[in-house]
């Protein structure tokens, strides 16, 4: 199983940190990739929220995806589901922990890739953590320069 995994530092605190990235609706503000964040069912119960949302990119390409969020542990756990393509399937995992510079923000992506896809696994692999990390440092400007915020 390939596993995408990559931490950053962020200056700031983990309550926010895990705020402001899970506030899908303004997944638009803060990815550059996402033309369009739009939730389709949102419960809480307690210290847990569960969503479902549809993610659009600047290409118009579009999926839904699953997420349940622990607000008191802080941390995510999130699935691709619809269409899964070019996935055979995709988990993601996200935690979020105090550290004296701020919050180690940590994302870990387990998949497989569709066996019809024709693009070589060390490509995806490259291309999945450069994206990663130029996505975790964009979040990291757009939060200490508050740019973002609650």
């Amino acid at each position: 199983m390939p596993r995408i995994e990559n931490s950053i530092v962020i200056g700031a605190d983990a309550r926010l940190v895990f705020d402001v990235t899970n506030d899908i609706a303004r997944w638009s503000e803060i990815f550059d990739e996402y033309s369009d964040a739009k939730v389709l069912s949102e419960e809480r119960e307690g210290r847990w929220t569960e969503i479902v949302f549809e993610l659009t990119n600047e290409e118009g390409a579009s999926w839904r995806s699953w997420r349940i969020m622990d607000h008191r542990e802080l941390v995510v756990v999130a699935e691709r589901r619809d269409p899964l393509y070019p996935f055979g399937y995709m988990h993601l995992r996200w935690s979020y922990r105090a550290v004296p510079e701020g919050t180690r923000m940590t994302w870990i992506q387990d998949f497989e890739l569709d066996e019809k896809f024709d693009v070589p696994l060390a490509t995806v692999l490259e291309r999945m953590n450069t994206h990663t990390r130029q996505n975790q440092a964009g979040i990291k400007k757009k939060i200490e320069s508050g740019a973002v915020g609650p």
